[in-house]
């Protein structure tokens, strides 16, 4: 009974605080020099307090019913202390998004924002520092959203779990399959979102936070609805080894190394327990291990998984247990999808399931992250809050989105017909063809909001003033009709050279949709291979998440093929930037292109890296059988890397790793030795896994006859440590800017011991004696070795889980189960 009247409240207080979010109300900042005298009064408005003391002021002036009126992502405030009400639930994944807590206008100002190309692609330039610069306008667009009262302070974003399964509908959300390369970009985003380089104030100088970002979702979670498994109540198993190694490394990198103001648990459970309500990885790994506690940081649930608790994971026997259970291991609010379930936090607390001290805590700790903001402090004191929309969508940020996509398109297959140099008037036909040449909305991907404009390739090639023809495909998995047949080969056959725009979009792959094929759409192949019989200069630009291309590499009628992911608002224009030449390509592919055959060899379910009965492995550390790998990208040139003896005087400054400093062993040098006792006693890090190696010099010739930047990528791999061996790992990376023809170029890569390091199958991480070998470049253009010394050193000893939440692939499939689910047969 406690729970039905816990619930009819709750329902009246969501009901009043939805009509002030509608009214915009929610977006007020406190008025903390003309509200009510207990606002005034309080500590809170107390700029000298330090934000845990004014954050503890605040929530304990609230009584038990007030405080539970706040635990939602939709809070009610409290108005008789003049506290407003909040919408904690606001988007910005690569540029300010529609949300419950983002109001856009209908036209004029605040109806768009910056589309920037989805983070895959612009992950794909291999370049931090245009990470962070993407991160900036961001941050500074979602402030003067804050500050018209048409959005939050904090934001959902970024996704980095690992893009580990090529089916996963919302892969393209991320950074890519691997974790070293997440860590780099996540350290850049949140500078840039944060304005905060672990937990340091930077170019404000103000001690206030620009924004509050999120690092989502904790942990685990890859597969959204696949044969029957949904992610709401999918169990992820999961082992240690995997989980030290894989899973979590960008989430340290958020937690411990940037200090970010928020987490996001998932949806699934790991070894059994609902990520929301697992003190294993809420408070023993996230707040004790990596001691993420430095300003009373809070996690968040995605949206309606503390109901999936209860319904989806039965993990409980009512909601109200489940909000109880997460809030007592380590969830503090509560996202729910408006309509849809309720979360009962009056039965959770009516009905025993948590202590007031459990809410007090829960609460103080979001609301000292809006402290930190500036929440309640004067808006001259805050540079933020001088942001209006002025800044929005500046010449500045159109310019970096265009740069964005352009850096990360990847050139795939070319036989010397790219850059192709289109004439303008008659002297030179295109044909415009494909299901994405003349896309719309399609090109920003998802977690969108309205852009300023959408500008196609068909918009491009009016704006060069080019002769074209255009003509429509096949949609997706759509049939290969005589309408799309008959038209495209018309167009094609009236033009001196084809252009086919095709691939997939986020009809078939978004959140809540995973795919079952990863082959090129066979209506889309049997239009390209009729056009390319024309033998005429045939060009694919491939959008949307990566396909098996080997159709249309094994193609010898088909000239190039160019990857461009979700390019964004200026699309469009970035895709013949680089068709023409205006651009040199220089992207590297952000994920390994795994034959379409793939997805038949391992189930979504399997969560493990190593290869093993039904798992040929995955990425590209255990897989070796890719169409294309990790990081391949081609060029307009032709350039020799090579190692170099240190960093001559033609030192060339790149875009590095997101690691940001050098250190103070030198350069490597080929067949050199390194005691690791002498490496870790010369560190001054508070993580030895943050000491740094003596860095890697290199040189970059271009020997080609065109202007084009390089992203370099340093690989390791050992036999030193435990079996089986990853084939190589990400160990640095860089990206060069404009060398010229003729020119040599060079810079120093960094590296930490935490690279070199490996992970036991207790996740300990450890940094073992023995040979290891650096690759340049893909396909590997030269190698060096080097010896490590002394005795074998533990940089991160891991906490054990639970014994009731462990598990390993070898021996607790039986317990587990089903074991069909994990690649191996019944028994």
């Amino acid at each position: 009974m406690k729970n039905l009247i816990g619930t009819s409240a709750l329902l009246g207080l969501l009901q009043g605080a939805a009509a002030q979010l509608q009214s915009g109300i929610y977006t007020h900042y406190p008025d903390c020099v003309d509200g009510p005298d207990l606002l005034t009064s309080n500590l809170v408005c107390d700029p000298s307090a330090s934000p845990a003391d004014r954050a503890a002021a605040i929530i304990n002036a609230m009584n038990i019913t007030e405080k539970l009126a706040n635990l939602l992502d939709v809070a009610n405030g409290t108005e008789r202390l003049g506290l407003p009400a909040y919408e904690w639930w606001s988007e910005a994944l690569h540029g300010v998004a529609g949300s419950p807590g983002v109001n856009f206008t209908d036209e004029g100002d605040y109806s768009y924002a910056t589309s920037f190309p989805m983070p895959i692609l612009f992950s794909a330039a291999f370049n931090d520092e245009l990470v962070l610069d993407i991160a900036t306008v961001i941050s500074t667009e979602a402030r003067a959203y804050s500050n018209a009262a048409r959005g939050g302070l904090d934001y959902f974003t970024p996704n980095i779990n690992p893009f580990k399964d090529p089916r996963w509908g919302r892969g393209s959300e991320t950074p890519g399959e691997d974790p070293t390369r997440i860590q780099g970009y996540v350290k850049s985003l949140l500078i840039g979102l944060e304005d905060t380089d672990n937990g340091a104030f930077n170019t404000s100088g103000s001690g206030f936070k620009k924004m509050i970002a999120t690092c989502k979702h904790f942990a685990g979670y890859d597969l959204e609805d696949w044969e029957g498994n949904i992610r709401y109540g999918f169990d992820a198993f999961i082992t240690t080894q995997d989980l030290a190694e894989y899973y979590l490394p960008p989430f340290q990198t958020c937690a411990r190394d940037q200090n970010v103001g928020s987490i996001m648990c998932s949806y699934n459970a790991v070894n059994g327990v609902p990520a929301c309500a697992d003190s294993y990885l809420q408070e023993t790994i996230l707040r004790e291990h990596w001691g993420w506690t430095k300003d009373n940081n809070y996690i968040t649930s995605d949206c309606n998984a503390i109901w999936d608790i209860f319904a989806n994971h039965n993990y409980t026997t009512s909601s109200a247990a489940a909000e109880g259970i997460s809030l007592v291991n380590g969830c503090d609010n509560a996202c729910i999808v408006a309509n849809t379930y309720v979360t009962d936090v009056n039965g959770s607390y009516y009905g025993g399931f948590v202590s007031e001290e459990v809410i007090t805590t829960a609460l103080i700790r979001q609301y000292e992250a809006l402290i930190i903001a500036g929440y309640f402090d004067p808006a001259a004191s805050n540079p933020y809050r001088a942001i209006g929309w002025d800044q929005v969508n500046t010449p500045y940020a159109q310019e970096l989105a265009r740069t964005a996509a352009t850096e990360g398109m990847t050139l795939l297959k070319n036989d010397g017909t790219l850059p192709y140099k289109f004439a303008n008037g008659t002297d030179c036909k295109v044909a415009l063809i494909g299901m994405w040449a003349n896309a719309s909305y399609q090109m920003q991907g998802g977690y969108s909001g309205p852009a300023p404009y959408v500008h196609s390739p068909l918009y491009a090639a009016q704006q060069l003033g080019l002769d074209y023809v255009y003509a429509n495909g096949p949609i997706n998995q759509s049939t290969l009709t005589s309408n799309y047949s008959d038209a495209a080969m018309s167009a094609a056959e009236s033009a001196d050279v084809i252009l086919y725009f095709g691939g997939i979009d986020i009809s078939v792959e978004s959140e809540a949709m995973d795919r079952y094929q990863i082959a090129w759409p066979q209506s889309q192949l049997d239009l390209i291979s009729q056009l390319a019989s024309l033998g005429k200069p045939t060009i694919v630009l491939e959008l949307g998440s990566m396909l098996d291309a080997t159709p249309l590499i094994d193609n010898k009628n088909i000239s190039a093929i160019v990857w461009a992911g979700y390019p964004g608002q200026d699309g469009g224009p970035a895709a013949f930037d680089i068709l023409t030449g205006a651009v040199a390509p220089a992207g590297r592919l952000p994920v390994t292109m795994y034959p379409a055959d793939y997805v038949n060899q391992v189930p979504m379910t399997n969560m493990s890296l190593r290869s093993g009965p039904g798992n040929p492995g995955r990425t590209y550390k255990w897989y070796d059988d890719a169409v294309l790998p990790f990081a391949y990208g081609l060029h307009y040139t032709e350039f020799k890397a090579s190692f170099s003896g240190g960093a001559p005087s033609g030192y060339h400054h790149g875009s590095g790793n997101g690691w940001g400093h050098g250190n103070g062993w030198g350069s490597v040098g080929a067949h050199g030795q390194y005691s690791i006792q002498s490496l870790l006693s010369g560190c001054s890090e508070a993580h030895p896994d943050l000491c740094g190696f003596p860095s890697v010099a290199i040189s970059v010739h271009n020997t080609g006859d065109v202007t084009s930047d390089y992203a370099a990528v340093l690989f390791s791999n050992t036999t030193a440590g435990p079996a089986p061996y990853p084939l190589k790992s990400l160990a640095s990376y860089t990206r060069l800017h404009s060398v010229a023809p003729g020119q040599t170029a060079h810079a120093s890569l960094n590296m930490t011991l935490g690279v070199l390091a490996r992970r036991d199958e207790n996740g300990n991480q450890i940094l073992y004696p023995g040979e290891y070998n650096l690759l340049l470049d893909v396909p590997t253009k030269t190698t060096m070795s080097f010896r490590l010394t002394g005795q074998a050193a533990v940089l991160d000893q891991w906490p054990q889980p639970p014994a009731n939440q462990t598990f390993s692939a070898a021996e607790d499939c039986p317990l587990y189960g089903p074991c069909a689910a994990l690649g191996q047969p019944v028994e």
